[in-house]
């Protein structure tokens, strides 16, 4: 069984999205703090990481994992968020391999009434060829619109959605990378350019 939770949350000017997801193949139990589309911390718990402790059902895992994701939405609230995030030794860091999606052209998106995104996948820093890209574009008064891409040899794909420019400020891109097994989803804000 997969679950996970997805929640945004303001404190102060601030958005934050706050992602929770099991990590079945790291068993892990992930908790991922994103502002503008950038991971800026995260919480990890494992379960049952000796070959000796059982593995907890599914139904105590998704307890656990409601509860880190509320413990973390909390001290958003609070102002709190430094206390609560993990902050691993590099070494740890390096071991990891680590799903990320990177936007390459967030600067210069809209053109010809059709807004073009050149995304990037990585794994541990590496290109992720084949990584299955999804992509949910939300505008204000109309249904979501989605489609699919998938990465190139260097990891990167490009999608192009028709749009008028003066809806963009209103609008969301939330972007789901799925590769080999593991998920990275991020949350794009558009604005119109200045």
């Amino acid at each position: 069984m997969i679950f996970g939770f997805n929640t945004d949350v303001k404190h102060g000017d601030t958005i934050y999205h706050v992602q929770s997801e099991a990590r079945e193949s790291e068993r892990l139990l992930q908790t991922q703090v994103f502002v503008r589309g950038r991971c800026i911390g995260k919480k990890a718990t494992s379960y049952g990481a000796k070959a000796t402790e059982s593995t907890p059902a599914d139904p105590q895992k998704e307890q656990q994992l409601r509860e880190q994701h509320r413990l973390v939405l909390d001290a958003i609230r609070e102002g709190k968020l430094d206390n609560v995030l993990d902050h691993p030794e590099a070494e740890a860091l390096a071991a990891v391999k680590e799903l990320d999606v990177q936007w390459l052209n967030a600067e210069s998106v809209h053109a010809d009434r059709n807004l073009t995104m050149q995304l990037r996948v990585t794994e541990g820093g590496a290109a992720a060829p084949g990584a299955r890209l999804t992509f949910r574009f939300a505008r204000p008064g109309e249904a979501p619109f989605y489609t699919q891409a998938v990465t190139d040899a260097g990891g990167a794909a490009e999608i192009k959605i028709e749009v008028d420019e003066s809806a963009m400020p209103d609008s969301s891109l939330l972007v789901q990378a799925n590769y080999e097994g593991r998920t990275a989803t991020r949350k794009f804000a558009l604005r119109k350019a200045e």
